[in-house]
């Protein structure tokens, strides 16, 4: 990739009028994470062809690598409206639009990228993926098949992390992740080996993330940094993609941690940066997830390279050695369905911020709750109340009498859609109660309202799970066969509490009605699982450390006597 843009940049050394070279030097340089110098060669084309889609379009990914994602809808639909028939232009401008906030358009750009190149599985994925946040269940089944299809025969690659959402099993999501990564891995040059620790040299453990601040990233993991300061010379080094967003928990993380801004770098620098801090075990806390940047980790700037906690599945990825995860997330039966050997901590593969105040909530009416009634909650986004879990929880609504059912608000007009599928099953619309994004606090504080979690299928509750345990809310869970589909069980699970992991959805939905007919059961099973954060381990960061620290410790010693990744634990 490296000598693509050595080339481009000499051609337009030699000829600065050629457009064509500084659309094409503007696109090389944005695949190597350089925003700046992606949008210097798009307004240089811009100078030579005021107004030509193809400069404008680069310019729109210019800012939106930026995240400038106002400008970047901005040049992205002028671009469109010039070439209304460029299939890729119509795709930018959704994820343009969705990340400005403009969420109904997003999904009309997706759908005309879509019905430009019908037969494109990449461009189905993105429709799929975003009329799944919208709740939007239109054609759900057709477009799901086309993608599962594409993935099976290999004809088209789509994003992993939206893959999750369907109905696939662990092989498929591996085929997925493998031919994403196949196609990043033709085009990345990795650097140099570097030289091998010594066998006594203390261990450096390094992660990188695009959400260290107030993140579900950096929420979880904030706790288990401070407790890793206990264990010196162990030294744990934060790369973070994203600026200091001023929040408490970027604050925590810096004081426990040496974090590195690493915002707004291209790749190259991420990688030389990593490899700057002689990293022993490097690991990716985002994965396929979206913001992060694969394309660092596939350059090998850390001899180990670990895949963790943001992205739950495999990451099928060469440069990705072991993947950290749990027995309860990944049993022995799914291991063959990873790329990566399995390192298995001893107790939860998540860590939680034991520091979380849970505090007075304002009143059911200010919540917009009734007075009275159960309250069912289920906080995930919108993406996973996909059709199946959204039927399991009116189902139990139609059969507890003044129960509501306690939801976030989702973009667009998510809501109103959720609003029609209820009235469409026999269930009051006014009987979904939503509820805006709110700073952490304040929403932890509203789970003192909540009687009981409902979770969803095959995407669990995962960040939004702990945060429901800790302030007292029991989730129900359907545990499934891929390791997204089983973080909520694993929780329950290290809780003592795996009756709450129902075998199927008709046990789910007899569950919670039986929990929400039933004051007394409702009231034991909180007593449980007061009694379970206080003395299981799934809430200890001190003795998660020590645990993760053992696993880290075995990694890097098999690297250091030159042996080969292999499963621990």
């Amino acid at each position: 990739m490296s000598s693509e843009r050595d080339r481009l940049r000499h051609a337009v050394a030699q000829q600065p009028q050629d457009f064509i070279a500084w659309v094409m030097l503007s696109d090389a340089e944005l695949d190597h994470g350089d925003a700046d110098a992606g949008l210097r060669a798009a307004q240089r084309a811009l100078t030579l062809r005021p107004g030509h889609p193809e400069a404008l379009a680069r310019l729109g990914r210019s800012h939106w690598l930026s995240g400038r994602h106002v400008q970047a809808a901005q040049a992205l639909t002028e671009a469109a409206a010039q070439a209304p028939q460029h299939p890729g232009i119509a795709l930018w401008l959704g994820h343009a639009l969705e990340d400005a906030g403009e969420a109904e358009a997003a999904a009309q750009a997706y759908e005309h990228a879509y019905r430009l190149v019908p037969g494109e599985p990449m461009f189905a994925a993105h429709l799929l993926n975003w009329r799944r946040k919208l709740c939007d269940w239109r054609d759900l089944d057709t477009l799901s098949a086309q993608v599962r299809r594409a993935v099976r025969d290999g004809t088209g690659v789509v994003e992993p992390f939206a893959f999750l959402s369907e109905e696939a099993d662990a092989q498929e999501q591996l085929a997925c992740a493998r031919q994403r990564a196949q196609a990043l891995a033709a085009v990345i040059r990795p650097l140099p080996p570097a030289s091998p620790a010594q066998a006594d040299a203390p261990l450096r453990l390094g992660f990188l993330s695009n959400g260290f601040g107030a993140h579900p990233t950096g929420l979880l993991t904030v706790a288990f940094f401070e407790a890793l300061q206990a264990h010196a010379p162990v030294a744990a080094h934060l790369f973070a993609l994203t600026p200091d967003d001023g929040s408490p928990i970027r604050q925590r993380l810096a004081s426990a941690t040496q974090l590195h801004d690493l915002s707004g770098q291209p790749h190259a620098r991420v990688a030389q940066a990593i490899r700057g801090q002689r990293i022993d075990v490097l690991y990716d806390l985002r994965g396929w997830g979206g913001g992060g940047t694969p394309e660092v980790l596939a350059m090998r700037p850390a001899p180990v390279q670990v895949n963790w906690l943001a992205y739950p599945g495999t990451s099928g990825a060469p440069w990705i050695d072991y993947v950290l995860a749990d027995r309860f997330t990944l049993p022995d039966t799914l291991a063959p369905s990873y790329s990566e050997a399995v390192a298995w901590l001893p107790g939860a593969f998540q860590p939680s911020d034991t520091r979380r105040a849970v505090d007075t909530p304002p009143s059911r009416a200010e919540c917009g709750l009734p007075d009275t009634g159960m309250v069912y909650a289920c906080f995930n986004n919108s993406y996973k109340l996909n059709p199946c879990s959204m039927t399991r929880m009116f189902d139990v609504l139609l059969q507890v009498n003044g129960s509501v059912l306690w939801l976030l608000s989702g973009p667009g007009r998510a809501d109103e859609r959720l609003r029609a599928a209820a009235q469409a099953h026999g269930v009051d619309p006014a009987r979904l109660v939503f509820m805006r994004k709110l700073p952490h606090a304040e929403y932890m504080a509203r789970y003192r309202h909540v009687d009981l979690f409902l979770d969803t299928q095959p995407y669990n509750a995962h960040t939004t799970a702990s945060d429901a345990l800790w302030a007292g809310a029991a989730v129900l869970t359907c545990p499934g066969t891929t390791f997204a589909a089983r973080v909520a069980g694993s929780l329950n699970h290290h809780l003592g509490l795996d009756d709450m992991n129902m075998a199927d959805d008709d046990a789910f939905v007899a569950a919670a009605i039986r929990l929400g007919r039933d004051a007394d059961a409702r009231m034991a099973l909180r007593a449980r699982l007061q009694a379970a954060i206080a003395s299981a381990p799934l809430f200890d960061m001190p003795r998660f450390a020590e645990g993760f620290i053992d696993v880290a410790r075995r990694m890097a010693d098999r690297h250091r006597k030159g042996l080969p990744p292999a499963s621990l634990g």
